[in-house]
């Protein structure tokens, strides 16, 4: 049996990690010098790799994440900012979502907590869990629509099933009793079940008083507030100083 036959056999059953991995045996001599079962085992661990970075490929394009490259490692811990480095590196192994946790982050507007809800987002993903990002507003928007089109059951089936859910924005425009009552509904569906990240120029005591509904808002507050880590930014916007860095960069 020739190299082109099992070639083909594999591009049949499309097993393109063992096949990356059987050309290269092909072509590195220094295989030669191992076992059948080390020579196999490669081939099954590449494509054993090959199909968790496309899971990974998939759920990154499925989470609707902005930033795809934002890094827990890249997180600015200026003095400033007060942000623990501690809790980012407890909340990076990723347990809070395993342990179904919640997070809040807080903060004025530009300073990072949506990238911080983003990086770890990307984390959670390379960990294997799916993950998805959405707007407050936006996801607001969408449960008027999916009441409207008759829809609205599937899309609570849609939320909770994604092991993190990210909330961005949360307090940014004004909200209604309905919309109060419609994001609850969310958090309850995946209460105890998942884990929710939501960021916030509101200060969390400011929380109840948005809400606008003394029911709803005692009832988000003891799903998630009582039950979340909390990460509050100080300090003013980094907007300024990285604008003020990419001009810099394009003088240059």
């Amino acid at each position: 049996m020739n190299q082109t036959t099992i070639i083909n056999k594999i591009n049949d059953l499309r097993y393109d990690g063992l096949k990356q991995a059987y050309l290269r045996q092909i072509e590195d001599i220094s295989y030669n010098k191992l076992s059948f079962e080390e020579r196999l085992y490669n081939l099954l661990e590449s494509q054993e790799i090959f199909l968790h970075n496309k899971k990974i490929s998939m759920n990154l394009k499925l989470s609707k994440i902005k930033d795809k490259q934002a890094a827990i490692e890249d997180i600015d811990y200026s003095i400033k900012r007060k942000i623990d480095i501690s809790v980012i590196k407890d909340l990076a192994n990723m347990n809070f979502i395993r342990n179904h946790q919640n997070i809040i982050i807080t903060g004025k507007t530009g300073t990072g907590k949506s990238y911080i809800s983003q990086a770890l987002g990307n984390r959670a993903i390379i960990d294997g869990f799916r993950v998805y990002y959405t707007r407050v507003p936006t996801l607001l928007e969408e449960i008027k629509i999916s009441r409207a089109t008759g829809t609205y059951t599937n899309l609570l089936k849609k939320y909770s099933r994604f092991e993190l859910l990210i909330l961005d924005d949360f307090g940014t425009s004004t909200i209604t009793t309905d919309d109060a009552t419609n994001l609850f509904e969310i958090i309850e569906t995946r209460n105890q079940l998942s884990s929710t990240i939501i960021t916030s120029q509101l200060p969390v005591k400011d929380w109840y008083g948005y809400l606008q509904n003394n029911t709803v808002a005692d009832a988000i507050l003891d799903r998630v507030v009582h039950s979340s880590h909390r990460i509050e930014i100080e300090g003013d916007s980094l907007r300024p100083k990285y604008s003020n860095l990419n001009q810099k960069f394009e003088d240059n």
